[in-house]
């Protein structure tokens, strides 16, 4: 197990001790320094099935090969309160600019009959899938593998802050909201000084990302930006802006854009891992050497740390910014 300067410098960490639930004081130390230099790390050794990975990859394509009025038939005004669906490229914004990018939207598979769906607690309900069921299966197996990498990487972090494992899992991940995103980057025309998604950060725990080969990928460091190429069999991980709130900024939620340059499509596959909808955000029992109040500007000028509510109240915050027209379907 070790870390390596990989490509953009970024570390590599095995996360398999913590993947089986045997001894990772040495993963947690690495997860703890990439935390409070990077902000990312790619982990490697996470246990994910190569042949699911593969089989996401292809009927993704196959999907966004599609017409568009087909792939509108899973429009995410169709999803309603629960935030599912597609969107076009144009559709999303990030920091106010659309994005160059189209996407599906999913998150955990949750009946009409459960307590939360039946409350209409936002962003919590059933997915929109093509009725072939090739993508159905491949997301709906993504989410359950993904969800139990969240898991074990979430205890990696507590150990990391000295905390015991299970403290997450305790008191704010028991039932994680768990949001699933399939993104695709046309390629940008020659010379366009666009970017495919701008400069932000993400809004929860820890986010998982797996790319493919295409590129683009960039994330801010002390010394500038950095590319973060795709290294084989590894997820880019990232934390968040409540992981950030929670370690009174030892951790910080790193911010991050996507420039696809290459001349070919991209795809890539974000996991966030995040707490409980109605939990309400608090710092960590951390000692004081290890908590840092201090905190840079960030790109938005936003204090992450003068918020107080649940994690659902600044979620819900941010869902009315990235879709403004589906404000009303959400809020």
């Amino acid at each position: 197990m070790g870390m390596s300067a990989a490509a953009s410098h970024i570390p590599l960490v095995d996360v398999s001790s913590l993947v089986q639930g045997g001894v990772a004081d040495e993963a947690a130390a690495l997860i703890d320094r990439a935390c409070r230099d990077h902000g990312f790390f790619y982990a490697t050794g996470h246990g994910v099935d190569p042949g699911l990975e593969q089989r996401l990859e292809a009927e993704s394509r196959k999907f966004f090969a599609l017409h568009e009025e087909q792939k509108l038939e899973l429009e995410m005004r169709r999803g309603g309160a629960a935030w599912r669906g597609y969107f076009p490229v144009g559709a999303e914004l990030t920091s106010g600019e659309p994005d160059q990018k189209e996407g599906l939207y999913f998150g955990a598979e949750l009946a009409a009959s459960d307590p939360r769906v039946a409350a209409g607690t936002p962003l919590h309900g059933p997915n929109l899938f093509p009725e072939e069921p090739g993508l159905r299966e491949a997301v709906l197996a993504t989410i359950d593998a993904m969800t139990t990498l969240g898991h074990a990487l979430m205890e990696g972090v507590a150990l990391a802050l000295g905390l015991d494992r299970s403290w997450f899992r305790d008191r704010y991940t028991r039932d994680p909201l768990v949001l699933f995103r399939i993104f695709h980057y046309p390629p940008l025309p020659a010379g366009s000084p666009a970017w495919s998604v701008g400069e932000h950060t993400d809004y929860g725990l820890l986010t998982m990302l797996r790319q493919d080969d295409a590129g683009g990928l960039q994330v801010e460091t002390r010394s500038g930006w950095i590319d973060a190429p795709p290294i084989p069999g590894s997820y880019v991980c990232n934390i968040g802006d409540m992981l950030d709130l929670m370690t009174r900024g030892r951790y910080r939620s790193t911010p991050h854009r996507v420039r696809n340059a290459s001349t070919r499509s991209r795809l890539s596959f974000p996991f966030f891992f995040d707490p409980e909808f109605d939990v309400r955000m608090q710092p960590l029992p951390l000692p004081a050497p290890a908590a840092r109040s201090a905190s840079p500007r960030r790109w938005d000028g936003a204090d992450v740390h003068a918020f107080d509510g649940t994690y659902g109240d600044y979620l819900l915050g941010k869902v009315s910014k990235v879709f403004p027209a589906l404000r009303n379907d959400v809020l």
